[in-house]
């Protein structure tokens, strides 16, 4: 692997301007709206069928289409596009997301087009028996091309019993260009461990040629510099619309606790500029995190004791929960349908239904993500991936009051996430129906403070607290000695659960420690200094540098380490402490963390005494400094050539970039520096 570093900071200009849009996009519908699009309709059966969800299952942003199984039809129902003129264009490209959440059996989807609104051709179809989130990109060649008023439609066969739910979004329909290649993702994660990443991405050839190379500008600002990377060029045979994943031999090296916007741009398709720049640039946001702890999976299940095919499903969760101590939490809405529904509904229960936009039951949520059931692969799978947060509660009651302590903390800076606190009994028999189950697990009595969740703001090593008392009087619970208290963190955007934890029962909390420090005395010794936790007597502490457990059942509030020290000093950049109080019965606090560095091979960050504005720009760049600083704006296209040098001498001045070559532009500025990044 190779690593670059340019230690002035770039800086990114975007000219709008020259942005070249896609003159042959036909049609490009998110289903952003609470109704189908203006001149959309339902043909043929199924017309009560299709809903506009606020989910975003397909893969796409909320909202989305979905077709649900009830009133459940078996025939063909179509999604019809307002008409679109095909004139002089001989085939285009239909391009769709979907998510199918499948009950058994196998259905169909496919693609259409119709002249007249009643007679179809088919341009593709295929047969779907798994669930799964899915990406269709096909061609469409019918002899409806040519026309000025041709009907597209996306039409589901089969019998609807067989489906839950099949969710679609971001429908686009366009014509390809000779040579297009779009950059698809960026597929680093949003938190991802600090430490050297390899840019790793997704392209899709949208034209007609094959593409054999192509050459990408990686580039990932970070604190205080700027990694800038030199270009890399892939060989690899991409057939039109294939779609293919690649790494970087660079990586970025991302310090813990910071957050950094890494940024890619395709610069050379097969040895020349590709016709659609629009689609040839990305950035994204990554959080370095300063470690990870145990996922444990947060299961939400929707269920009602009116619904027989809940029946094999609360058994099998049932078994599977049992075989599985430790490795889940749990809470489960019963809702108010089918018939008259669960006793035991509350309208807590029907927000989180509405959240997710279920409307079956049975429905099973593993972290955020809807499962027809959970199996113990599944879980596994799910309990195996690395969690970037970590919760501890307790809670006792006093009469008919339940009294909640929790943490929530984050090893990478979060913000608006939301804290989750759900009141559960482990066993109602009191909500008895007609689908001849007798008693009901994990069932949702209350949340707290509301089913909207807690807002949060967290900083990375640190924790937020919620505390609660609730009479649990005015709740369905039949017995306050038979409660848990499920905590989880989630993304209300993406849904994405960060992760949770069951409070520890009947007992009290345990209490981090305070006011944690941590710093090299010389290259020699790393000093560590903690407070003991405000309340509560732990048995010992974890200490963790890095990641690594380097002191267990330590017993002192000081700790010196003299065997990392040189190395960790001699390394530079940034580490990271973790303390964990250990209390009795193998209960454990949330870590508290806090990042130490050398000093050695760190730049220091300095105050930024320039502004460029606009950015984006259309015809003149701005350049204001402050005390008449004197210095030189260098100006680079994307393939890492110098096209402008401009002496900057004044407070203010003026950069004309009208003439520029259409592009992205890297403004890079000496001496002290401010960062621009594009819109």
């Amino acid at each position: 692997m190779r690593k670059f570093y340019l230690l002035t900071l770039t800086l990114l200009l975007s000219i709008t301007m020259f942005a070249q849009n896609r003159a042959t996009t036909l049609l490009n519908e998110t289903f952003d709206g609470n109704e189908l699009p203006s001149g959309w309709s339902i043909g043929g059966l199924g017309a009560e069928s299709w809903y506009m969800s606020p989910t975003n299952n397909a893969g796409g942003a909320a909202n989305e289409l979905l077709l649900y199984y009830y009133p459940s039809f078996n025939g063909i129902s179509r999604i019809v596009t307002a008409p679109i003129d095909l004139t002089g264009i001989e085939s285009v490209i239909f391009t769709f997301k979907h998510c199918l959440d499948n009950y058994s059996g196998s259905s169909k989807i496919g693609i259409a087009t119709s002249s007249d609104g009643i007679n179809w051709n088919t341009a593709w179809e295929q047969n779907y028996s798994a669930s799964g989130q899915f990406v269709v990109s096909e061609a469409v060649a019918t002899p409806d091309m040519g026309n000025p008023n041709v009907l597209f439609c996306m039409f589901y066969e089969g019998d609807s019993y067989n489906i839950n739910n099949w969710y679609f979004d971001d429908f686009e329909i366009f014509v390809q260009d000779e040579l297009d290649l779009k950059l698809v993702s960026i597929d680093i994660p949003s938190m991802t461990p600090a430490g050297d990443v390899n840019l790793m991405f997704t392209v899709q050839n949208l034209g007609k040629t094959t593409i054999e190379s192509f050459t990408i500008q990686p580039n990932g600002p970070s604190i205080g510099m700027c990694d800038f990377f030199n270009t890399e060029t892939f060989e690899a045979t991409i057939a039109p619309l294939e779609k293919m994943q690649f790494t970087t031999e660079q990586y970025f090296t991302l310090q813990p606790g910071q957050t950094y916007n890494i940024y890619a741009d395709i610069v050379d398709v097969n040895g020349t500029q590709d016709d659609d720049l629009t689609n040839n640039s990305l950035e994204k946001a990554v959080a370095a995190t300063m470690g990870d702890a145990q996922r444990i999976p947060m299961i939400e299940h929707f269920s009602s004791s009116t619904c027989g095919p809940c029946v094999s499903v609360n058994n099998n969760m049932n078994s599977l929960t049992a075989n599985n101590p430790g490795k889940f939490t749990y809470a489960k809405y019963q809702m108010n349908w089918p018939g008259a529904g669960d006793a035991y509904y509350t309208e807590e229960g029907g927000v989180r239904r509405d959240y997710y936009g279920c409307n079956a039951v049975p429905m099973v949520i593993i972290d955020g993500e809807s499962q027809g059931a959970v199996s113990q692969a599944v879980l596994d799978s799910y309990y195996n991936k690395p969690a970037f947060a970590d919760i501890r509660g307790a809670f006792n009651v006093e009469g008919n009051t339940i009294n909640i302590t929790a943490d929530f903390m984050s090893y990478a800076n979060v913000e608006n996430i939301r804290a989750y606190v759900s009141v559960n009994e482990k066993v109602t028999t009191g909500n008895v129906g007609n689908n001849g189950e007798t008693s009901f697990h994990h069932v949702m009595m209350k949340m707290l403070d509301s089913a909207e969740g807690n807002i949060m703001n967290i900083n990375a090593g640190e924790y937020q607290r919620l505390e609660f008392s609730f009479d649990m009087s005015t709740t369905h619970v039949e017995d306050m000695n038979d409660l848990e208290v499920a905590l989880w963190l989630q993304n209300y955007e993406t849904t994405e659960v960060l992760n949770s934890h069951f409070a520890y029962a009947y007992t009290n909390h345990c209490y981090p420690v305070q006011n944690l420090t941590a710093a090299f005395d010389g290259n020699s010794v790393i000093n560590v200094n903690w407070e003991a936790p405000e309340q509560g007597t732990p048995v010992g502490y974890n200490i963790y540098i890095n990641n690594e457990l380097v002191e267990e059942n330590y017993t002192e509030l000081t700790y010196q380490n003299t065997e990392l020290a040189n190395e960790l000093y001699s390394a530079g950049g940034d580490n990271v402490i973790m303390v964990v109080a250990l209390y009795e019965d193998e209960k454990t606090s949330v870590g508290v963390g806090n990042i130490f560095s050398s000093g050695v091979n760190v730049i220091e960050k300095e105050e930024s005494t320039f502004s460029i504005y606009p950015n984006p720009a259309k015809d003149i760049v701005k350049i204001s400094a402050i005390e008449g600083q004197s210095s030189v704006v260098r100006i680079y296209n994307v393939m890492g050539m110098m096209v402008d040098e401009v002496e900057v001498n004044s407070d203010n001045m003026e950069i004309n970039v009208s003439d520029y070559t259409p592009g992205i532009y890297f403004f890079n500025v000496e001496g002290k520096t401010v960062k621009v990044i594009k819109d």
